[in-house]
């Protein structure tokens, strides 16, 4: 079974950096909630929700301060990518994954015809969200919106959600009884937002309703309709793994970095064993999601898309590997042996790297996009190769310097 926060991570990644900052003195309790409450209705009603809707809905909620709690208690995401791909793209996951793209094959046709998504791509998300729909979670929806709409920490982005469920439930999708899933209010079988439900899900089955829960081609069609809205691009791919010589100016390898498939392999870069390099011209960049020593890929401009869904790069890259093996690419190379630091050194090198002048915001012990960042930043001053992926190597440097 999926852990309840790994299915949170697109919330958590919206949210998280505008909330961060006032989370330690947000204090809210749910004393003010039932005036909160009241207030809301009349705002849901002026936005265009029936009163009737609204009544429904809204009456009797109460607050939720477990909720809250989980909120506040987000454990840090910091597994490496071959430890989180590891566990998530298991055999059974690939197995089970295959089976639902062959049962599944009239309606991915259909998809692909339509929306130029492949089945390997939504699948993907499918199995790592809720495990084909196995896990949505069984707390009600309403009540943690509402919840999390009233808390001081996010009140803007959860409101939102909230009236957005409430749009979910006017349209006659889903009833409110049925509006069930995890603490952050996601919805479905690939756990959409409430407003991602309400502007992107697809009426697939032709029955009147747009239903994530219970119809399959709803679902599958909604998940492609919101990689299309990302950017998806019909026919090209998403990720290559690839082989990479000891001589490559590792200070390329970074997503902003773009060269076409020739020049790539004008560097000499190749094709893993088993996997296609995409078309010449094709821009793309070199990721190296643990380093030089460790695997390597090709991600393509649809592999944006992926980073669009889910702001992890960890989780990105897994779902893109991920659908990589059940399009038919062998397993990732292990690589080399990566000196990977622990969770606490990798705090004491951003503490580090923000004396010496690389800020990184705050020490959190997760490799993010500023981390690396700073990470090049400070190999480079260093002489050591630029590969932003920190070891033990620079961590010593550091401490030395």
């Amino acid at each position: 079974m999926l852990k309840a926060g790994l299915r949170l991570l697109t919330v958590i990644c919206l949210a998280t950096a505008a909330g961060a900052a006032g989370a330690a003195t947000c204090s809210n309790n749910g004393a003010g909630f039932p005036a909160w409450l009241t207030a809301f209705k009349s705002e849901a009603v002026a936005a265009g929700i029936s009163p009737q809707t609204v009544s429904e809905a809204l009456d009797g909620l109460s607050y939720a301060p477990d909720v809250v709690q989980k909120d506040r208690a987000q454990s840090v995401f910091a597994q490496n990518f071959l430890q989180f791909s590891d566990r998530m793209v298991a055999k059974y996951r690939l197995q089970k994954g295959a089976q639902l793209i062959k049962s599944n094959a009239k309606t991915f046709a259909r998809i692909d015809q339509d929306y130029g998504v492949p089945a390997p791509v939504i699948v993907a998300f499918w199995g790592l969200e809720t495990d084909f729909g196995a896990n949505l979670g069984d707390l009600p929806t309403l009540r943690s919106l509402a919840t999390l709409a009233y808390d001081c920490r996010r009140s803007d982005l959860f409101r939102d959600q909230l009236l957005a469920a409430l749009t979910i439930i006017e349209r006659g999708d889903l009833s409110a009884a049925e509006m069930k899933g995890p603490w952050a209010g996601e919805l479905g079988q690939v756990q959409f937002l409430a407003t991602h439900y309400r502007d992107f899900a697809v009426d697939y089955d032709g029955d009147g309703k747009r239903d994530l829960l219970h119809s399959t081609p709803d679902v599958l069609a909604s998940a492609a309709a919101l990689l299309v809205h990302e950017g998806w691009r019909r026919g090209e791919p998403w990720l290559t793994e690839v082989r990479v010589p000891a001589t490559m100016d590792w200070s390329q390898s970074d997503l902003s970095i773009r060269k076409t498939v020739a020049e790539w392999q004008s560097l000499g870069v190749t094709a893993a064993p088993g996997s296609t390099l995409g078309a010449a011209g094709l821009p793309a960049a070199l990721i190296l999601p643990m380093g030089r020593n460790g695997p390597a890929f090709l991600g393509y401009a649809n592999f944006d898309v992926y980073l669009q869904w889910n702001q992890s790069f960890v989780y990105s890259l897994t779902a893109a590997y991920f659908a990589t093996r059940l399009a038919g690419a062998p397993p990732v190379s292990r690589g080399g042996k990566v000196d990977a630091l622990t969770f606490k050194q990798v705090q004491e090198l951003q503490r580090l790297l923000a004396e010496r002048g690389h800020p990184v915001g705050k020490a959190d012990g997760m490799i993010g996009s500023g981390t690396r960042a700073a990470v090049r930043a400070a190999q480079l001053e260093l002489g050591l190769p630029p590969d932003a992926y920190p070891d033990t190597t620079l961590l010593n440097a550091l401490k030395g310097g």
